[in-house]
């Protein structure tokens, strides 16, 4: 189990260093309607751990060696292409990032202002439908089924991938929670740092955990 944990740290680090979630997160904690904030953090982590869930049972149907000195061919070939897929999607978002540098915040974030609980709720849990996140969760996923852990041990990794990956957007909603106040400035810079960055430091982190997953994967073989 503690080998699966490690294996899906990096990717639980690509999840929570995922640059729209955060930037709804912000958007909504600057507006009027701060509240909304936590129904959408809810959502975020409902979905996330949900998605997560579906692609670990789904990774059942992989089959696995019945000798353990047999290579792991089937997971290694599924990482492999999870891996590509991932690295595919950062070339393509570096592409768009050195052709079209975004000088400001998405159009459609701009909405968020005004975004009521449920539609918040809604909007966490749909943010974890993109191709990004469920390529990751797919990674995570083919590493449980890898390591042959017992339900159990899957639920523990699946709650460790979900707490990592939710940590980035639950730390400021919680913070400015207890203190809005003193959370504004850091907010409006966490804002501004992100609009100039998110699209480059996205694809250089899903260059970088694409690698990884192949990398496992040809190790299995």
């Amino acid at each position: 189990m503690l080998q699966a944990i490690g294996h899906i740290l990096p990717i639980a680090l690509a999840v929570a260093l995922s640059s729209v979630p955060l930037m709804a997160t912000i958007v909504i904690l600057l507006s009027p309607k701060r509240g909304s904030a936590l129904p959408y953090l809810i959502g975020w982590v409902l979905g996330m751990a949900a998605l997560v869930f579906i692609c670990t049972v789904s990774t059942q149907a992989v089959p696995t060696p019945r000798s353990a000195r047999q290579p792991d061919v089937a997971v290694g070939v599924g990482e492999m292409i999870v891996g590509a897929g991932l690295i595919v999607i950062g070339i393509i978002s570096w592409r768009r990032a050195r052709r079209n540098p975004v000088e400001g915040m998405p159009a459609w974030l701009g909405k968020m202002e005004s975004i009521g609980p449920w539609s918040a709720f809604g909007l966490g849990v749909a943010l974890n439908i993109r191709p990004k996140e469920i390529l990751l969760a797919l990674a995570a996923g083919l590493a449980v089924r890898g390591a042959g852990l017992s339900g159990s041990e899957a639920a523990i990794v699946i709650l460790v991938y979900t707490l990592i990956g939710a940590s980035t957007v639950a730390v400021p909603v919680i913070a400015t929670l207890i203190d809005a106040k003193g959370m504004q400035p850091r907010l409006l810079k966490m804002k501004e740092w992100l609009t100039r960055n998110n699209r480059v430091v996205t694809s250089l982190i899903l260059l970088m955990v694409g690698v990884f997953i192949i990398g496992s994967g040809l190790a299995r073989l």
